[in-house]
């Protein structure tokens, strides 16, 4: 009797080199600290290993580029499982602005830049920053309302342009 072997498919995975990543565009929806720093650094990490960087910001994440908000943007107490205090602590008068004073010092201390200031760092290393149209217009803001930073007002379907060939991540 004659045993015949079918051999294995080639996985693709096994024979192609990993593809390297040399763009990424970041949507910036939430408002909040923690909404906002993970596109922050996502955005530098990728300027500081030579990786093309887009910020796309909407809805509530517009306030970190707002001229008027920009200063003012706060941890969010209520409804934010990962403090692991209740939500009915985290709506107290002063809860918001003491977890907000908490995490700037820890972040003082790692020497990571006040929001404001990163936000411009990371326009400076090459990073484009962009408001959403929709949500420019659903809020009443104009392009004088942002830091001068933003590049421009943009649509969703140039967002997907420019980020075309790029990887997509959103926070």
């Amino acid at each position: 009797m004659t045993t015949t072997t079918i051999p294995e498919p080639a996985c693709a995975c096994e024979t192609a080199a990993p593809e390297t990543i040399t763009k990424v565009a970041i949507v910036v929806s939430h408002g909040s600290l923690e909404g906002i720093y993970p596109a922050l650094i996502m955005a530098n990490g990728a300027r500081m290993e030579g990786i093309e960087a887009s910020l796309f910001f909407t809805f509530f994440g517009m306030d970190a580029i707002t001229k008027a908000k920009q200063s003012k943007i706060r941890v969010a107490t209520v409804g934010n499982p990962a403090l692991g205090i209740p939500t009915l602590l985290g709506a107290l008068p002063g809860m918001s602005a003491f977890a907000t004073k908490q995490m700037t010092k820890k972040m003082e201390a790692l020497d990571i830049p006040p929001l404001p200031e990163f936000v411009q760092l990371c326009a400076d290393s090459g990073v484009r920053l962009f408001a959403c149209k929709a949500s420019v217009e659903m809020f009443g803001l104009k392009k004088e309302d942002f830091i001068d930073a933003v590049e421009d007002i943009i649509t969703v379907g140039d967002f997907y342009g420019l980020a075309a060939g790029g990887q997509i991540n959103f926070t």
